[in-house]
């Protein structure tokens, strides 16, 4: 999709750079969204791709670079970044004595949402979680936990969705679910960037990719390049 230079960006990220001590996590990456766009971050274990992620959603200060989420700076006022994402993090986030629907209501409390219930119920639904929205989640499989991080993720509706390995440990039917999410976001124009290292799972879901190594962005590319035979093997020889 080609953006009017007028529309600015959903997400603005120039130059980031993380460090934790002496490592960097995040090596001058820069990356743009745009709403009603969805981004993948490709790349195996290790390569960056939570801890952007984690900056993008307000949880992790940057170290240098500029970081704008729907206008916010993430710096600077990280607390109005988490008010316009929706965020699944790639491990925890739940709560083990709290049933799904117990998250959902505290979600819809600290939100103000009104009249969230009929939503709720859908979600569940939609990623099979129906039948287990009153049992606490402790005893989840760690497939189940996922499909609800990605229900609590996308539940109100942000304007930035971040999804941050979903389909980890996930069956087919809340991968489709998933799916179904993201193109319930972008249809109403929001932005969803969505890391994970399953390729073939990236390119069905996202408009674009960007492939990082070792910390670093290695390339930016449509999604339709990394497919097939030819796409695997471009995208082997950029992770080489």
């Amino acid at each position: 999709m080609t953006q009017s230079p007028a529309i600015p960006p959903a997400v603005d990220v120039a130059d980031l750079h993380v460090r934790f001590g002496e490592v960097e996590a995040v090596a001058g990456v820069s990356l743009t969204a745009y709403a009603g766009e969805s981004t993948a971050l490709l790349g195996r274990n290790g390569a960056g791709k939570s801890t952007t992620m984690r900056v993008l959603a307000g949880v992790v200060p940057p170290t240098a670079g500029r970081v704008l989420v729907a206008g916010h700076d993430a710096a600077r006022d990280a607390l109005a970044v988490k008010r316009a994402v929706g965020y699944c993090p790639d491990v925890g986030g739940l709560v083990p004595r709290a049933t799904p629907w117990e998250h959902l209501q505290l979600a819809a409390r600290l939100r103000r949402m009104p009249d969230w219930e009929p939503r709720a119920r859908d979600l569940l639904e939609r990623f099979e979680l129906g039948d287990v929205a009153h049992r606490v989640t402790a005893g989840f499989s760690h497939g189940m936990g996922r499909r609800l991080s990605v229900i609590l993720a996308a539940f109100h509706e942000p304007e930035v969705l971040l999804l941050d390995e979903p389909f980890d440990g996930v069956d087919p039917i809340g991968v489709e679910a998933t799916f179904e999410v993201v193109a319930d976001a972008r249809a109403r124009g929001a932005s969803v960037l969505l890391s994970t290292h399953l390729r073939e799972l990236a390119i069905e879901v996202c408009t674009s990719a960007l492939v990082l190594r070792g910390g670093e962005r290695v390339a930016t590319l449509d999604a339709d390049e990394l497919a097939g035979e030819v796409g695997a093997d471009a995208y082997r020889a950029l992770l080489d």
